[in-house]
């Protein structure tokens, strides 16, 4: 069995996160990978805090194991969703785009762990310095919101630079990717559109087929000149985003064009003008199945990859 510090932290049985991703990871997804030994997390986008606490009391209902929920720090509606999170006390909380610095003293006030997402060592450095449990370093490779350093090389820099749990992000589907991520120096790994294509995952039906029939060249990287790059699946909204970006377009109407796209993509089944988010490994995802089931081929062939590779050390 493939255990490491960060399954102590977390309680539980394998070091595997489930992606956060908005309109994507709800509570069913996210108990589906709870119970089946990973850390499951409901991703609350820009939902309102409402939405968000329903979420977290459907996943109450359907686990007793530890979850988490991934807080966006530039949604609209941050403060309010960190004060369900505080008063629903969940166990493990990640964050994405931005510092959640003002927040973690109330988070560990009621003992939550702390887990922002990172895309710097810059960054990873100072959120240590700030009490946070564990960091998420993510690479270029991932899917959604994306920094520009592959995790490849982002992910050692960052275990060089903290004393704290690294969990790496990005490009990561299957026990290979695990044990890439434990030979750089990570205790684990987050996985984000692996679980896109579990059966438990409630995005339109579209959405995992598009996936399903993606390439290894199939996504782009949108937003790049305005400094805010998303990784999705080039389609007639990327083509047209970039078409307007290369253009000169303010960022006002880029901003008008994504409005609202993740959404009608991932509940709405609109793939053509919507904006499906998927990581550069959508093409080793070729069947849809159980999460319990793609945590254990991850753990499982994470062990034989392992034994293999000790025969290669010669005494």
């Amino acid at each position: 069995m493939v255990k490491t510090e960060l399954c102590q932290l977390l309680d539980i049985e394998y070091p595997i996160l489930q992606g956060g991703m908005a309109w994507v990871a709800t509570a069913e997804l996210a108990a589906a990978v709870s119970n089946g030994g990973g850390l499951g997390i409901i991703g609350a986008g820009h939902m309102p805090p409402e939405a968000v606490r329903n979420e977290i009391v459907n996943c109450k209902k359907l686990t007793d194991k530890p979850f988490g929920v991934n807080v966006m720090l530039l949604s609209p509606f941050v403060k309010e969703v960190m004060r369900v999170v505080l008063e629903e006390r969940v166990p493990v909380v990640t964050t994405g785009a931005g510092n959640p610095g003002e927040y973690i003293p109330a988070l560990k006030d009621i003992g939550s762990k702390v887990i922002p997402v990172v895309a710097s060592v810059a960054l990873a450095r100072r959120l240590v310095r700030l009490g946070i449990d564990a960091v998420i370093a993510e690479g270029h490779e991932s899917g959604g919101h994306i920094g520009d350093i592959t995790t490849m090389a982002l992910v050692p820099q960052i275990v060089d630079a903290v004393n704290i749990p690294v969990i790496a992000a990005g490009g990561i589907a299957d026990s290979r990717g695990l044990v890439a991520a434990l030979s750089l120096g990570a205790q684990g790994v987050q996985v984000g559109s692996r679980f896109v294509c579990a059966m438990e995952c409630t995005v339109h039906d579209n959405y995992k087929a598009a996936v399903l029939k993606a390439k290894d060249r199939a996504t782009v990287a949108t937003g790049i000149a305005s400094g805010h790059p998303v990784r999705v699946i080039e389609n007639k909204l990327s083509r047209e985003y970039i078409r307007m970006e290369r253009a000169g377009a303010p960022l006002e109407e880029l901003e008008k064009l994504g409005e609202g796209k993740l959404r009608a993509a991932a509940r709405e089944g609109e793939v053509d003008f919507g904006s499906v988010m998927i990581g550069q490994i959508a093409g080793m995802i070729d069947n849809i199945k159980p999460a319990a089931a793609i945590v254990q081929d991850i753990v499982g062939g994470a062990e034989a990859i392992i034994q293999k590779l000790q025969g290669y050390v010669q005494k």
